[in-house]
């Protein structure tokens, strides 16, 4: 695997101004990296990093099967051709983006093991001043810069979301989240409950299901899942035709987002007759009774993410027995495992909470804006990057319904050409306000949560920006239309405010 470790920067690493700071190491931080090189290469700049290493998710996610739950056709980088299997386990996405590293020399701008403590912004400098730790020393830096380009992603990396459950203490077993997945946890031959109805808990049921003695996922409500083969017709067809490598991965891209775009309009009109398909195919599978208990979910389609489940491997761990799917409510932990509200036991050595994230509202970084505390959640956001009232600072929050890196690249154009328009502007600071038109506008929560309600947002909307009624502030969560938006947005719009 072509792992890149803490090669500091060269020259860089003496500098302690630069024209811009990207926050995070992960898909997001590489890419923004990769766009502002290639587009801005006047511009100096530094991406800080807290692990050891870069990629983010898939450095901390170390639990068995870890695997991505988008295509990687879209889900990888619009500039570097994917050559593998639409879903990929997190070695070879780690390889992926050692190789963009590599192959734009983009290492020698990033400084590993270094937290972000603080970012003040000062309006009489117009600059950002940031408090940095070296976690191996323990030594603080301070650095300045013009722009802040947040690439931290959403969650907390350091924990995992645990519900807290009576008797969680009696229980004689280690608990575990997959989050922080212990390398030397032996599961042979366990018992192995597993709480949670997500795409890791799909993931590590079938990856464990053949050594130990029976896994069981609990969960509290069914998710929509879908089985597939792991593989992309269109890509392989052209591989065989031997289609130029970056023809083939912008084609299969169009392909697929072209169909998802299809897919979710669909969806969204004929909710009823896409459940019934979906549970069609599992149907199949399982069996009616089955299906009826364990996989029939309350809501609607695309309310929450649809999880794909590569050649099926998921449900063939249950159809051998290896696995099975208990649908209740947790009354409390024993000794020996857990008991449900139904009245149901579950024995058990090993309980995984995959349970989700704690959602992470900028990284978790003492904000500042001119010495007052940054409270985010009275800010309104501009398409879902920047923030009323927070100059100079763009956050990339990707797509629910679609790869984040789709936003994470519409980002990467955008910045560089709004540096440039700042530039011939003359100016050094911008910053995203309301309208006249926009004064009386209804403000409602950052995602509408009949629209789009996962845990780990539901629990922490009180922390983020408003979103407005009209699409300048909100986070649309539709690639398909601002895909073209973004490029075409006009930066010298009333809705931006330069000095």
């Amino acid at each position: 695997m072509n792992q890149i470790l803490a090669p500091q920067a060269d020259a860089a690493a003496d500098l302690q101004h630069f024209d811009v700071i990207i926050v995070g190491a992960g898909v997001a931080g590489i890419g923004s990296a990769y766009h502002l090189k290639t587009q801005s290469p006047d511009k100096s700049f530094t991406v800080l990093e807290s692990k050891d290493g870069f990629g983010g998710t898939w450095r901390t996610h170390r639990y068995p099967g870890v695997r991505s739950d988008s295509d990687l056709h879209t889900f990888g980088y619009r500039f570097k051709p994917w050559r593998g299997a639409p879903i990929a386990t997190a070695e070879e996405i780690l390889s992926y983006m050692g190789e963009v590293i590599a192959e734009n020399d983009l290492d020698r701008y990033i400084r590993y093991g270094t937290k972000v403590l603080s970012a003040r912004w000062s309006s009489v400098d117009d600059l950002w001043t940031v408090e940095t730790q070296d976690l191996a020393s323990g030594a603080r830096r301070t650095l300045t810069t013009g722009f802040l380009w947040m690439c931290q992603g959403y969650y907390r990396h350091d924990a995992g979301y645990t519900p807290e459950w009576p008797g969680m203490d009696s229980f004689k077993g280690p608990i575990v989240h997959p989050q922080a997945w212990p390398e030397d946890l032996d599961y042979a031959g366990k018992r192995v409950v597993v709480i949670g109805s997500g795409a890791t808990a799909a993931t590590l049921v079938p990856a464990i299901a053949d050594k130990v003695a029976h896994v069981a996922m609990l969960q509290r409500s069914p998710t929509y899942f879908t089985p597939g083969r792991n593989r992309n017709e269109l890509a392989e067809t052209l591989r065989e035709l031997d289609i130029d490598p970056e023809w083939t991965h912008e084609i299969v891209r169009r392909s697929i987002l072209s169909n998802g775009a299809k897919m979710t309009r669909r969806t969204l009109a004929n909710p009823d007759t896409v459940r019934e398909e979906l549970l069609g195919v599992l149907r199949g599978v399982l069996g009616e009774d089955y299906v009826a208990r364990h996989f029939t979910p309350s809501y609607d389609p695309w309310r929450q993410r649809i999880c794909f489940v590569p050649n099926g491997d998921f449900f063939e761990a249950i159809k051998a027995g290896k696995a099975s799917v208990v649908t209740d409510e947790i009354e409390r932990f024993t000794p020996e495992g857990i008991r449900t509200k139904s009245g149901e036991t579950l024995d058990a050595d090993i309980i995984v909470t995959a349970t989700g994230f704690d959602l992470s509202v900028l990284g978790g970084i003492d904000f500042s804006i001119d010495n007052a505390p940054l409270d985010l959640s009275k800010s309104v956001t501009y398409r879902g990057m920047m923030f009323t009232g927070v100059p100079n600072l763009i956050w990339v929050f990707g797509y629910f319904r679609a790869s984040w890196t789709l936003r994470a690249d519409l980002i990467g154009d955008f910045v560089p050409r709004l540096l440039r328009h700042m530039d011939a502007k003359g100016v050094r600071r911008v910053e995203p306000v309301l309208r006249a038109e926009d004064e009386e506008m209804e403000l409602g929560p950052w995602v509408d949560p009949g629209d789009f309600n996962p845990g780990y947002l539901m629990r922490s909307m009180h922390l983020m920006p408003k979103s407005g009624s009209k699409p300048e502030w909100r986070h649309t969560q539709d690639y398909w239309s601002e895909k073209d938006v973004f490029p075409a947005i006009d930066l010298d719009g009333p809705e931006f405010r330069y000095r």
